[in-house]
C-alpha cells in the first residue's frame, strides 16, 4: 500500500502551517490514485457491467482512506450530477474535503458518471464487509453527551489501516476534559477493550457513544474487569479476612 500520508488541509493551510512539502507529495499520491481509479474502470467495465472487484488493486495500492478522499472529492465536485445515486451523494457529503478548488479539480475522477457510481458503491461495500463500528451503532446526541465512564467509538479516520477493526475501535473513557460536551478542553483519557492499552484521545476523535445492544461479548467481559470495584488492601496491622 502507498505509505505516503494523507494531508488533510488545503494547500493555502499547508503554506499557513509551514507543510507545503506534505502537501505536495499527499496531492501527487492523490492523483496517482485517481489515475488508478480510472483505470481500473477501464479495466474492468465490458461495457455493459463492471466488475465487483474493481476496486481491489486500487485498495491495495493506495488504501481506503485516499481512495475515499479521492471518491468524496469526485462526488462534491460533480454534486450536480444526476447520474450518481443519492446514496452515494451523501455518503460523500459526511466526507469533509477543505475547498482547494483547482487542486481539488485535479483529483477529480473523468471515468464516465454512471460507472463510477458502480465504483463507489462497490468501495463502500468492501468498507461495509471489514464490519467496523460506524455511526448507526452509536445513541444518544454526541453533542450533548458526557463520554465518562461509556464505551466509545473511535473513528476509522483516526486509526491506522493496519488497525482496522472493532476491536481496536472501542475504548472505556476515564477522564478528560474532552469527555464533558461543552468543555473548551478535548483531552479523553481512555482504555482500549481489547488490550487494556491507556491512550489520550481528542474528542472529535469519536463517533460516539456505542449503543450497549452492540457490545460484543468479548468486549463486555472486559468492561465487567474494568469497572469493577477494586477491594482495597488492608491497613497496616489489620487482620484480612478470608
Amino acid at each position: 500500500m502507498n505509505k505516503t500520508y494523507l494531508y488533510p488541509y488545503s494547500s493555502a493551510e499547508a503554506r499557513e502551517r509551514n507543510e507545503l512539502s506534505l502537501w505536495r507529495e499527499s496531492h501527487k499520491a492523490n492523483i496517482a490514485c485517481r489515475d488508478a481509479i480510472e483505470d481500473a474502470i477501464r479495466r474492468s467495465f465490458d461495457g455493459m457491467h463492471l466488475d465487483k472487484d474493481c476496486t481491489t488493486p486500487v485498495l491495495d495500492e493506495y488504501g481506503y482512506k485516499r481512495t475515499a478522499w479521492v471518491l468524496a472529492n469526485t462526488l462534491h465536485e460533480l454534486k450536480w450530477d444526476g447520474r450518481f445515486s443519492p446514496a452515494n451523494k451523501q455518503w460523500a457529503e459526511r466526507r469533509y474535503i477543505p475547498q482547494d478548488e483547482r487542486h481539488n479539480a485535479a483529483i477529480t475522477v473523468r471515468s464516465h458518471p454512471a460507472v463510477l457510481d458502480g465504483f463507489v458503491s462497490f468501495y463502500r461495500k468492501a468498507v461495509q464487509a471489514l464490519n467496523l463500528f460506524g455511526a448507526e451503532h452509536c445513541v444518544g446526541d454526541r453533542a450533548e453527551q458526557d463520554f465518562t465512564g461509556k464505551v466509545l467509538v473511535l473513528s476509522p479516520d483516526t486509526l491506522k489501516e493496519s488497525c482496522w477493526s472493532q476491536a481496536d475501535q472501542l475504548w472505556y473513557a476515564r477522564s478528560g476534559f474532552g469527555c464533558e460536551p461543552h468543555s473548551s478542553g478535548r483531552a479523553v483519557f481512555a482504555t482500549c477493550l481489547s488490550d487494556g492499552e491507556t491512550a489520550r484521545w481528542n474528542r472529535e476523535d469519536f463517533i460516539g457513544v456505542l449503543d450497549e445492544k452492540y457490545l460484543p461479548d468479548w468486549a463486555r467481559e472486559k468492561l465487567m474487569e474494568l469497572t469493577a470495584p477494586r477491594q482495597e488492601e488492608p491497613a497496616a496491622g489489620e487482620m484480612k479476612l478470608e
